[in-house]
């Protein structure tokens, strides 16, 4: 049988080799059908309760383990439901009475239970519990109709993950001991599960359209997530000669750590800052085992989307309090709550929008949502005398926004001091620049602000007009059009004139084709997932600024398309390199 080759995107790097494991949903119908024998039914319906809580118990206890007594409390929940006497004797008793098969019988009850507290506006607490029914009443089906539900917390043996598409939380629960690497139908290299991908240093290829239709569970994968291809089934030679690739790639990675230490400079002696992206306290760890010598974005809103409610002022404190003795004096920049967009919470009830993109999100929910803001902000205040705090404002578009932003924090800070509470004095404000309309006025807001960082996720989306999630307009995500560098090179050159700096956040500062160009641009600081950092400092190391300001400059004024600044960048590099 031939090897089957598909494609994608290589989202983060690394080869794995290992056996399938298929994360769809499975098929859940079934029929209702009348019986006789209704003990029957009662005890194929508790053998499914008995198996339903083995199964909720280990992923609890995975849960707990890998990410902690609050993550695993979704679990204990879980659990009451199934042990609930008022839910199992309606299930119980519906069989009976209507004499059907325990999968109606489960159907019919759970449903009903599922509307009666779903419909409880004015109680947020019921609301959640139709979640935890839903979620125990598909557990149970699954065991009475035999099917298996994935559960990435419960991987115990080395696989490779394939799915349409992975959630912020299915990433979260992947153990990389086990998951040696994921491959979805959709994505892209800047989607969540590809940025957590990195973080977690699991190999990754996003957008292959197909691979669930291809696959199947045991089916032997190869990922060359450096190229981005997917090998199904492939021969003995094959695996040979990736098991070399990989050896050769442990030996590059190898190289590049025993850089953790070296400053991020250029062959003529210019620094840059290289710093890490985090989205918990827990991603720490690896900022500082890949040398990087700040944190330029701390991404706040999964503190938000890992709780079952708003966090407490004190819960916040703790968080950011970590993550800034951890870094011990090295920046830290904390962007401000950027929920919206495809991030929900299931306890913020935001508009049905046409495009929530471009609608109610980020700074501009926090602006209308006070209240909220506030509370974050008192506790980046008071954990700011712990260690070196930047706050960032993420999706502003005007100066009004910012001023009122800015206002919000000085009435914050004032409350503070005046309750007798420590804050720090030296506290950078900056602002992310994501939107086209902000980095034209960048001279403006290089007045008022501490500092710029550049969110190219977004700024590319909206400047070119093209989701960057569409894949019908993916080709118009073009991070080198002669169009970008240019809005990027405007943004760098204000805040310098105002004698600020300006970093970058978005996945663009780590690409290693775009480094060179932002090196000869001015970019002051680089900040990236942190698996990518050491490559980026090999990198630098054998650029000289002088010639990537000519790079840059020829890149912006002569070059029409993407690809001619490729081929430019490309060619410049591999002179470096000779």
């Amino acid at each position: 049988m031939s090897t089957v080759k598909l494609t994608g995107i290589a989202a983060s790097d690394g080869i794995a080799i290992a056996p399938v494991y298929l994360l769809t949903e499975p098929d859940l119908r079934f029929e209702t059908k009348q019986t006789e024998d209704s003990q029957a039914e009662i005890a194929r319906l508790e053998a499914a309760y008995a198996q339903a809580i083995t199964e909720v118990s280990k992923i609890r206890d995975i849960a707990k383990e890998s990410l902690g007594a609050e993550e695993a409390q979704v679990f204990e929940a879980h659990l009451l439901v199934l042990q609930d006497p008022e839910f199992t004797d309606q299930v119980k008793n519906h069989i009976e009475t209507e004499k059907v098969n325990a999968e109606a019988a489960l159907h019919q009850v759970s449903t009903f239970f599922i509307n009666l507290f779903a419909g409880m506006e004015d109680n947020p607490y019921m609301q959640e519990r139709a979640a935890d029914i839903k979620d125990v009443s598909e557990r149970v089906l699954a065991a009475l109709l035999g099917v298996k539900l994935p559960s990435p917390a419960t991987i115990d043996e080395e696989v490779i993950v394939i799915a349409h598409d992975l959630t912020p939380s299915d990433t979260a629960q992947l153990n990389k001991q086990f998951v040696k690497a994921f491959v979805t139908n959709i994505g892209g290299r800047t989607s969540h599960s590809a940025i957590m991908a990195r973080s977690l240093e699991i190999p990754a290829i996003v957008g292959t359209k197909n691979v669930t239709e291809i696959v199947k569970d045991g089916d032997v994968l190869i990922v060359d997530a450096l190229e981005g291809v997917v090998l199904v089934n492939p021969s003995q030679d094959e695996i040979a000669q990736y098991q070399e690739k990989a050896a050769a790639y442990d030996a590059q990675k190898a190289e590049w750590e025993k850089l953790v230490a070296a400053p991020s400079v250029t062959k003529d002696g210019h620094h840059v800052e290289l710093a890490a992206n985090i989205g918990t306290p827990k991603d720490v760890k690896g900022v500082l085992e890949n040398g990087a010598e700040g944190i330029g974005l701390y991404r706040t809103e999964f503190l938000y989307m890992d709780a079952s409610d708003f966090p407490t002022e004190d819960e916040q404190y703790e968080a950011y309090k970590a993550v800034l003795e951890s870094m011990d004096g090295k920046g830290v920049v904390v962007r401000t709550m950027d929920i919206g967009g495809d991030k929900e919470l299931p306890y913020l009830t935001l508009p049905r929008e046409m495009n929530p993109f471009l609608g109610y999100r980020a700074i501009r929910i926090s602006l209308d949502r006070t209240d909220m803001f506030k509370t974050q902000l008192r506790a980046l205040l008071r954990a700011s005398v712990h260690g070196n705090l930047r706050i960032m404002f993420p999706m502003i578009a005007t100066l009004a926004e910012f001023r009122s932003a800015k206002a919000v924090l000085d009435a914050t800070k004032a409350e503070l001091v005046k309750e007798g509470v420590a804050v720090s004095e030296d506290i950078q404000v900056g602002i992310m620049i994501e939107i086209p309309a902000a980095a034209v006025l960048a001279h403006q807001f290089a007045k008022e602000v501490d500092f710029f960082s550049i969110g190219t996720n977004d700024l590319i989306q909206y400047t070119m007009a093209a989701d960057r999630m569409n894949e019908q307009v993916s080709y118009l995500y073009q991070p080198y059009n002669p169009s970008i560098l240019t809005l990027i090179k405007h943004v760098i050159d204000a805040s310098h004139k105002e004698g600020k700096w300006t970093g970058m956040c978005g996945e663009m500062a780590g690409d290693q084709t775009a480094v060179p160009l932002l090196l000869g641009m001015g970019l002051d600081e680089f900040s990236m997932s942190a698996t990518s950092v050491l490559k980026t400092r090999s990198l630098i190391s054998k650029l000289n600024l002088t010639d990537m300001q000519a790079l840059a400059d020829k890149a912006i004024n002569e070059c029409t398309t993407a690809e001619e600044v490729v081929e430019l960048v490309n060619a410049a590099v591999e002179a470096a390199n000779a």
